[in-house]
């Protein structure tokens, strides 16, 4: 039986607007194929061992809680983890976390928030907060989510969009994309929760995820039709 880890980071601290569900996701689909998940939640003060999780997960929070993660990574954390994306672990970030996977993050008022550096990108602080239903294109398939951040994320070479935004404002409002993804490494604005009504992309990360340690592997077929349908509807909130 192959076995898929997942590093839940900040379990008690990023977990906004349903972030939760893309750990539930993730672990439904793989025990509906038979796979066995196991979700490790790392806190506050805990170390990791970059060997051990094959998919890293970390969620949104606000300023207070992100400042709190953001001194926590780097005491803690922040070796192992550029260790394990180098290894070729994946990692889904989302807002919050997203920020913190770049240089850094500027908030409207106080310290700059220094980031992992993972992917060539930083944010700062906008006046608006962009606050809605999102829906991207990505390899001719939509995306769909619910955005709600005052931050605004640019890219830097290399780092190619997630997307590209149909509805909603996506990473800065100005540029026309959302999310950012390079290697195995995933940031995006999308809440909601994510995964659960965009099943393409969450079997892309558990194959990924999967193909660390058991080379290349196919997933069975399930069936999507309520994933589907919950796509569906998102889509035509958009309208």
């Amino acid at each position: 039986m192959m076995e898929l880890r997942i590093a839940y980071l900040y379990p008690d601290h990023l977990s906004i607007y349903g972030d939760r569900g893309n750990i539930l996701s993730l672990y439904q689909r793989c025990k509906w194929r038979g796979i066995n998940a196991v979700v490790l939640p790392i806190g506050l003060g805990e170390t990791i061992n970059p060997d051990t999780a094959d998919l890293y997960f970390m969620g949104g929070g606000q300023d207070t809680q992100q400042i709190q993660v953001c001194d926590d990574l780097h005491r803690h954390k922040a070796s192992a983890l550029k260790e394990a994306a180098q290894q070729g672990a994946v990692f889904l970030t989302i807002c919050g976390g997203y920020q913190l996977l770049g240089h850094y993050y500027k908030p409207m008022n106080g310290e700059e928030l220094r980031g992992l550096s993972l992917m060539d990108a930083y944010t700062v602080a906008g006046n608006t907060r962009y606050i809605g239903n999102v829906v991207i294109e990505r390899n001719s398939r939509t995306i769909v989510g619910f955005e709600n951040h005052s931050g605004r994320t640019y890219l830097g070479e290399g780092v190619s969009p997630l997307g590209k935004v149909i509805k909603g404002n996506g990473n800065n409002g100005e540029d026309g994309f959302e999310g950012a993804a390079i290697n195995n490494l995933y940031g995006t604005y999308l809440h909601g929760s994510l995964l659960p009504k965009n099943p393409e992309l969450a079997d892309e990360l558990i194959i990924k995820a999967l193909e660390r340690r058991y080379g290349i592997i196919t997933l069975d077929a399930i069936d999507d039709s309520i994933e589907q349908a919950a796509h569906q509807r998102a889509l035509s909130l958009t309208n």
